[in-house]
């Protein structure tokens, strides 16, 4: 939220325990050509990931509630496994300035986990780090987040954006575009695509990176490098909503951008 980012900054002018700088970074990854601006954490990084194990999920997880649905379809008795979770926003940020598109990398848990599965016996503590590095779980996203506070989602995305990304823009600026179901055989949760456009003099400084213990990595890509993102045959650490809001892009907006 934004009360927590204020929060954070409040810390950082009192401590440099973990500050965050900005440096320019032109290199090939998992996820193509990296050429842009890239905020990272000078004593920590979001792959020094240590202890991994599993447990019992909590009973009062605010995030994940599982629960079994029954119901009776053409006179068949029949039940389904659901997680009930929350609704989320998501955001295609595009910088006129510099004409790229703003994007996020962060550590999944739940990718990790999928890698690893087969090889990490019951309580996941015998995973092979060395065949198996953390780097291979950090996805490459779209800024997003959940809908967790009764205010219009429009402002949810805001604070994602201005959270994770850095850059302070009015509700006003923000485009909603398209609503759709995520996790349809587990969650059927909704989830709403916005745009916005951003100038380098929205960016605020020390901003961006997520807030509390988050540790997320801002990334460029210029409009050539996301079509890339596209072609056939690629594998990519990303979520089909990644996916869909970089096409929503390339096909609706990319020709006006680069006029």
């Amino acid at each position: 939220t934004t009360a927590s980012w204020r929060r954070r900054q409040a810390a950082s002018s009192s401590s440099s325990s973990r500050p965050t700088s900005v440096r320019d970074v032109s290199q090939q990854s998992i996820f193509g050509p990296i050429s842009c601006c890239q905020f990272f954490s000078t004593t920590s990084t979001m792959e020094d990931v240590t202890n991994i194990h599993y447990g019992p999920l909590p009973a009062d997880s605010p995030y994940v509630k599982p629960f079994r649905f029954y119901y009776t379809q053409n006179g068949k008795e029949k039940n389904w496994d659901l997680l009930k979770v929350h609704d989320s926003v998501s955001i295609v940020i595009f910088n006129v300035t510099r004409q790229k598109l703003i994007f996020v990398k962060q550590f999944r848990p739940a990718v990790y986990h999928g890698l690893v599965s087969a090889e990490a016996g019951a309580d996941g503590r015998s995973i092979d780090m060395v065949k198996f590095p953390p780097s291979l779980a950090v996805t490459l996203e779209l800024c997003a987040g959940i809908v967790d506070k009764p205010i219009p989602w429009v402002d949810i995305a805001r604070e994602e954006v201005l959270e994770e990304c850095g850059y302070d823009v009015p509700s006003e600026r923000i485009e909603e575009i398209m609503s759709y179901r995520s996790g349809v055989g587990t969650s059927g949760s909704l989830q709403t695509l916005f745009y916005v456009e951003v100038k380098d003099e929205d960016k605020v400084p020390a901003a961006g990176g997520g807030v509390d213990d988050e540790l997320i990595e801002v990334v460029e890509y210029s409009l050539e490098e996301a079509r890339k993102l596209t072609a056939k045959g690629n594998v990519l650490t990303s979520p089909p909503s990644f996916l869909f809001g970089v096409l929503w892009f390339l096909t609706n907006r990319a020709p006006a951008a680069k006029a």
